[in-house]
């Protein structure tokens, strides 16, 4: 079996631009692909795990989620620090529209997306590590049973309820892993 270090994207890997689907809009979080090679480098296999609500809302299609996706596995990939997997939740309970309005297992804050990953790959959650931004990354990582969850600053304006380190930057979660005994 193997860890993995999951990636939530919006606010973590890119900066968050209000439902993002071109690649023209794309800004790196400073630090992602030094973060991204560094867990490589360590035996973490690289997974996204996003929640998709625009193509809920039928603000942009699976297509176009599917074109930004295989553009940005390009880029992690040239860094030296290829994607493993993606993983999309293209639902939302409220705002989605048609087959979209709707709860899934894949939408954080439940742990659909993660556990599927584990079966997909042969992951050992419990030596595997997550970064988002929401507490909604944070609670599917708990509930996944994962090693640790970290949660960037900036995005929620309250504490998270569930257990988690705080980190200010990625060079943050990079220093971490750098520290962690070899396993």
């Amino acid at each position: 079996m193997q860890k993995a270090l999951f990636l939530d994207r919006d606010g973590v890997i890119n900066h968050e631009t209000g439902y993002l689907h071109r690649i023209a809009d794309v800004r790196w979080i400073d630090g992602i692909f030094s973060l991204a090679r560094t867990a490589t480098e360590l035996g973490y296999q690289l997974v996204v795990v996003t929640n998709q609500a625009g193509i809920a809302r039928g603000l942009y299609t699976e297509a176009d989620f599917e074109t930004l996706m295989d553009w940005m596995r390009a880029e992690f990939a040239a860094q030296g620090a290829p994607l493993a997997a993606v993983y999309y939740s293209p639902y939302h309970p409220t705002h989605g529209i048609g087959d979209y309005k709707r709860d899934h297992e894949d939408r954080k804050p439940n742990p659909g997306m993660l556990l599927r990953a584990a079966r997909d790959l042969n992951l050992d959650l419990t030596a595997s590590i997550l970064v988002g931004d929401r507490c909604s990354d944070i609670a599917a990582a708990n509930a996944a049973g994962l090693r640790a969850a970290f949660l960037l600053t900036g995005t929620e304006p309250n504490p998270c309820p569930h257990p988690h380190q705080t980190i200010s930057t990625l060079a943050d979660l990079e220093l971490w892993l750098r520290n962690q005994p070899n396993d």
